[in-house]
């Protein structure tokens, strides 16, 4: 089949441009692929009609409805062991078949934001997995990312993952220490990352309201057109010895 690779009982499929996965190689490989590398296609999350990839007419047989939609195709892989969607365009709304014998899954460089979701999601479809790496996605913090993410926010992330998925061996590109799986039974609940959300600011208006701006002075000397003086407590009085007073004046002066 033009752009299938088999050998043996693994399948590979990559780089045809496809957004969803064809039919006929669920149809042919999938009651004895173990390994399905479906890397380097335009497969999606959700379901959508969109091109096809470039399969020769005579194995489309000039039926629309020759490919299934996204990832419902993996339904007919039931012996599948390893799954590799990596450089996709998968994202949040993820959705995998039942995969009962699936060991190993590989998202690497997709469009995946949200952790915890994904997280629940494949603790239910995939029980015996075993290896996750989502190197490349928005979710798994580090400099291939962001920069302004550090070896700190990566290890919480790793905590979280393994809170969620007990079973995993390796994550990423690091096998998964005794260490790491104590803490995360410990801590790996409080490390999810929660983003702030974006405050919408009308045009024109201050970046911060002047209820959350503090100043010890009365509400009545903030208006810039009134001049009146005022009296008002500072919050904070300092009497260390680096003070100002302190500084100018001395024991027998007090």
């Amino acid at each position: 089949m033009a752009g299938a690779v088999v050998n043996g009982a693994q399948v590979s499929f990559i780089g045809q441009d496809c957004e969803e996965i064809p039919e006929f190689i669920g149809r042919k490989y999938g009651h004895m692929a173990k390994r399905l590398d479906l890397s380097f296609n335009l497969l999606r999350s959700q379901k959508h009609f969109a091109w096809r990839c470039q399969i020769p007419s005579e194995i489309l047989n000039g039926s629309a409805d020759t490919f299934e939609l996204s990832l419902e195709g993996l339904k007919t892989f039931s012996c599948l062991e390893e799954l590799i969607l990596d450089n996709n365009l998968l994202g949040n709304d993820l959705l995998l078949p039942r995969l009962p014998h699936l060991h190993t899954l590989t998202l690497n460089k997709n469009q995946i934001s949200e952790l915890e979701g994904l997280l629940d999601h494949l603790a239910e479809v995939v029980p015996a997995l075993q290896y996750l790496s989502l190197l490349g996605n928005m979710a798994c913090p580090n400099e291939l990312v962001s920069k302004e993410k550090d070896e700190g926010d990566y290890q919480r992330y790793r905590y979280f993952v393994l809170h969620k998925l007990t079973n995993l061996k390796f994550l990423d590109t690091r096998k998964v220490t005794r260490t790491e799986r104590e803490e995360a039974l410990v801590r790996g609940a409080f490390m999810k990352v929660v983003k702030p959300m974006d405050a919408q600011v009308p045009s024109g208006a201050a970046s911060i309201s002047p209820e959350l701006h503090y100043t010890p002075l009365p509400s009545g000397s903030r208006d810039l057109t009134n001049h009146r003086g005022v009296l008002g407590k500072c919050r904070y009085v300092y009497y260390g010895k680096h003070s100002e007073g302190n500084r100018f004046i001395r024991d027998d002066q007090l």
